[in-house]
């Protein structure tokens, strides 16, 4: 009944109650009788299949259930089924074939000796009603599962091994059979399917090459045969990928050959349009390449069949047609030209020299392929892709650049002046033939280059630099590659700043173009952060035009930001003065949006305007930092570049100063927003971490607002402001006043809303939690409220795991304060129990697995900071009945106990003792679920 609700009742609570039904009864020990009713033969298969699973699962997780000599009987049965079900539902065979390989792990080697020969055996015997084909087809289903079912079991790692060792054993029962009937010219092609999917399974187990040898060359005769491609191809890049296949130098050597030999077979598919064909051959070539390239270098008298396979891969990689559209192979071989450079860079100086002789020109070779590759199709072209094809091109094309870079390794100098010929040649070409999309895919290889390699020594940047303005930009895609190309030259253009007065221009006139927005933009905040102490000069150009962008509002959001971020860069250069009067002509239309958002009755709309707003300001305030020009300008910058030097308040302070009344109108309107209320947080806290101690003249005003804001409405962010300024301000005498006042009055209200029940507040919990974590110390020496653990132990019982992780962390900081701090002292005496008991009530099973980790912490600390007071604790705890789980016993808990004391110094065994005690609390020790914990 509850089958036919499952697979049949459209009410889809009923199936969810059908399938909850369903799983437990799966796992009940009725599970042994019904299963077997389920398989009778007049039962549909949906309900043979139930059953099928049923018996899988009591064998591979309740092995223990199972009496010894019931091994035999129950071996018996399912061979039976098996050869019943060969002629009938493939789904119900495949199960019981799974539950009979299971069975054969748990008894092998000593229970079931010899356990694949029997099974070859069993099934080659003449058999009553089942014919010959459809018993082949059932002993093939049962070797393949059998090694799959290994890789997944949850055997001990003793018994895997041995279990390993034993089947590798039995590969001399499968063989012979793979082999004959491959062979076999009247095999029908559905068996030669199976037997190659056996051979993928098999060599799972890391059966040696050589003993494979000859199914793998039947394996190449059968990628002939249409039906069989994509199984052999699995097949030959299983066998071939096995770690333990480079020990047989010699197969591999005759594998070469072989692959070889599919090259015609490939150029037909790549001509034919054949991608599945083209795809599976380049699968054989790259994985022998990728996995052997060093044992097949190291066969010098051999070197010109694998310089022919590296050239064979390198026709897949230039393979005809754009990527993802025409192809999809020439993104398998960027890995293999990895593989193969770390070899030839690996080896000793002398024997280095002599490969790149030969590799060299076939790397150079690569860069013209990949750049190829990396081209824009036409524009019409491009238009008809989908957003989904777009976006696998632009991952393909990143792909391609970090291999530039790597292969930049190995070319060097040379590479970056090839380019360069080329791209000159490129725009001093006046013929047709040259097309728009040749320009950006040599300037995106130079990007790639530049990106992440040092180029300040290349003598063609100057050249390059010189050869942008003159690149004639009537596309956004090549007009993207121009200000990536730039923005990638940043730190050149500071070490050569008389170049930057010919590619600013070019940046600048982008930032009006909503469609380069993301490249602009990001171009201007790298060089304004690489360049800003050459950049004064142009300073008042750069604040015009962004100024005009973010009025007219041509950009969205997130490079909104971006640009404040520069313009803060931009602005730290300049005199104070200067930085002033820019902030002024920069801030003040925003400052007068805000008053004029500020006087509204809250909506969606003027929200989303004020978060706009405060944003720009967070951004801003975040690189706006003057101190730097400084350290900066130190010893080792020259003269040039220092800046002079600031006296008076900060300007960012200065700013605040004058905005700091309109905010807390903007904050009376919207205390309610959790968003508005962040949005606010992050000015102060960005400036705060930007400025250190030159925010100290807004620590009184902004201390004493926080303390009102939390106390009207609790909010996270808040507190995440008050841990800020706590960190920076809260040893400094002449702050110590509104500081301590503002911690207490957070801590205050928080303790209110534990009383009240925090359940409704996970985010203040944990924000609070951190706070204490970090200022525990300081601030309980002069700790004026009335401090008891017991609220703080509430938040363990949390289910939200951040909030518990920031509450342990505040235990283990503060329990090693009790002996040299009388209160702490005094407060776990009191509480420490309550503690224990909600780190037991955790450990027995009220708290997810993934936080043991945590309160095996607080456990120690415990036990290295209380040990008296825990020794009595643990006693009276585990005394209870049930207590913390019905599931462990009194011995189980006693050593328990001993374990935890006695280790005092190795935290690592404490989090083991106390994993291994979750396990039994839970009723999960010894089962599948425990072995990977």
């Amino acid at each position: 009944h509850a089958l036919h609700q499952l697979y049949y009742d459209p009410n889809i609570e009923n199936k969810n109650l059908a399938q909850k039904w369903l799983m437990q009864a799966q796992v009940s020990p009725q599970a042994w009788q019904f299963c077997w009713v389920l398989l009778r033969p007049e039962k549909v298969p949906e309900i043979q299949y139930f059953g099928a699973s049923a018996l899988h699962t009591k064998i591979s997780r309740y092995w223990g259930d199972i009496p010894a000599e019931q091994y035999d009987t129950l071996k018996m049965q399912l061979f039976s089924q098996i050869a019943h079900f060969a002629s009938g539902s493939k789904i119900v065979l495949t199960r019981l074939c799974v539950a009979l390989a299971s069975l054969a792990l748990n008894m092998m080697p000593e229970a079931w000796p010899g356990a694949v020969s029997e099974m070859v055996r069993m099934f080659q015997e003449e058999g009553g009603e089942v014919d010959g084909r459809a018993r082949c087809l059932a002993l093939l289903e049962l070797l393949t599962v059998l090694p799959e079912e290994f890789q997944t079991s949850r055997l001990p790692q003793y018994r895997k091994g041995q279990v390993r060792g034993a089947l590798g054993s039995e590969w001399t029962a499968v063989y012979p059979l793979l082999q004959q009937l491959l062979r076999q010219p009247d095999s029908p092609p559905l068996v030669k399917a199976r037997v190659l999917k056996c051979l993928s399974s098999w060599v799972l187990l890391d059966v040696p090459l050589n003993e494979s040898e000859g199914l793998v060359e039947a394996s190449f005769t059968a990628l002939a045969d249409p039906e069989l491609f994509d199984t052999a191809v699995e097949a030959i890049v299983n066998t071939i990928s096995q770690p333990d296949s480079q020990r047989y130098v010699n197969t591999l050597l005759k594998l070469v050959p072989q692959v070889l030999q599919l090259q015609e077979q490939l150029r037909d598919a790549v001509q034919n349009g054949d991608m599945e064909t083209s795809h599976g051959i380049c699968r054989i070539a790259v994985s022998l390449g990728e996995n052997h390239s060093r044992a097949l270098l190291e066969q010098v008298e051999h070197w010109q069949s694998f310089l022919a396979l590296v050239n064979m891969i390198m026709f897949c990689t230039g393979i005809p047609g754009h990527y993802p559209v025409n192809e999809t192979t020439s993104s398998l071989t960027l890995t293999f030209w990895y593989t193969l450079q770390d070899d030839i860079m690996s080896f000793e100086a002398e024997k280095q020299a002599i490969y790149l002789q030969v590799y060299r020109p076939v790397y150079f070779q690569l860069v013209d392929v990949l750049l190829h590759k990396a081209q824009f199709p036409t524009d019409e072209e491009y238009a008809s892709w989908s957003s989904d094809e777009k976006e696998q091109f632009r991952i393909y094309r990143v792909d391609v650049s970090d291999t530039l870079m790597y292969v930049y390794e190995m070319l060097g100098a040379e590479l970056l002046s090839n380019l360069y010929d080329k791209l000159g040649r490129v725009l001093t070409n006046t013929e047709p033939t040259t097309t728009w999309q040749d320009t950006e895919a040599l300037l995106y290889g130079f990007q790639s280059i530049a990106e992440t390699i040092d180029v300040n020594y290349s003598d063609v940047i100057p050249g390059l630099i010189g050869l942008i303005p003159r690149i004639n930009i009537n596309n956004v895609q090549l007009a993207d590659t121009v200000m990536f190309t730039i923005g990638a030259l940043a730190e050149w253009l500071a070490d050569h700043p008389v170049m930057l007065s010919s590619v600013l221009p070019l940046v600048l006139q982008a930032l009006g173009n909503p469609d380069l927005s993301v490249s602009s933009v990001s171009t201007l905040k790298k060089i304004c952060r690489e360049c800003k102490y050459d950049l004064p000069p142009y300073a008042a150009n750069i604040v015009a035009v962004s100024q005009e962008v973010l009025i007219k509002q041509i950009h969205k959001t997130s490079q909104c930001m971006w640009l404040m971020q520069a313009l803060g860069f931009l602005l730290s250069a300049l005199p104070v003065e200067e930085i002033l009067r820019n902030l002024h002509s920069l801030i003040t239309p925003y400052i007068q949006q805000l008053e004029k958002l500020a006087g509204e009755t809250p909506n969606p709309s003027n929200k989303l305007a004020i978060i706009h707003i405060l944003g720009l300001l967070s951004n801003l305030f975040t690189t706006l930092d003057i101190t730097k020009q400084e350290e900066e300008s130190g010893e080792n910058a020259p003269p040039i570049k220092s800046a002079p030097p600031q006296t008076g308040p900060n300007p960012v302070v200065v700013v605040l100063q004058q905005v700091f009344a309109l905010i807390q109108t903007v904050l009376s309107k919207w205390l309610n927003d959790s968003q508005v209320v962040e949005a606010v947080c992050a000015i102060f806290e960005k400036s705060v971490k930007t400025l250190l101690h030159d925010f100290a003249p807004m620590v009184s005003q902004l201390s004493e607002m926080l303390g009102q804001m939390y106390s009207t409405i609790p909010q996270a962010s808040a507190l995440d402001l008050t841990r800020q300024m706590v960190h920076i301000f809260a040893s400094e005498t002449n702050h110590f006043p509104p500081i301590k006042a503002l911690f207490e009055s957070v801590t205050s209200v928080t303790l209110t809303i534990f009383q009240q029940g925090p359940r409704d507040h996970p985010d203040i919990v944990d924000s609070f939690m951190q706070l204490q974590a970090q200022v525990c110390f300081w601030f309980l020496i002069s700790f004026t409220l009335g401090f008891s653990l017991l609220f703080r132990v509430l938040s363990l019982k949390f289910p939200e795991a951040p909030t518990v992780k920031s509450t342990c962390l505040f235990f283990t900081e503060l329990i090693p304060r009790c002996a040299d701090i009388p209160p702490v002292g005094q407060v776990v005496q009191e509480d420490g129990k309550l503690l224990l008991l909600a780190v037991l009530e955790a450990i027995g099973g009220q708290s997810s697995r993934s936080l043991m980790d945590q309160f095996a912490e607080v456990l120690f600390c415990l036990n290295k900071h209380c040990f008296a007071l825990l020794t009595v604790w643990l006693k009276e705890a585990l005394r209870s009945p049930g207590f913390p789980s019905s599931r462990v016993s009194n011995e189980q808990k006693d050593t328990f106990s001993q374990q935890v004391l006695r280790e005092r110094v190795n935290k690592r065994r404490v989090k083991d003792i106390v994993k291994e005690f979750t396990l039994v609390c839970r009723g999960l020790h010894g089962t599948e679920y425990a072995a990977d914990y």
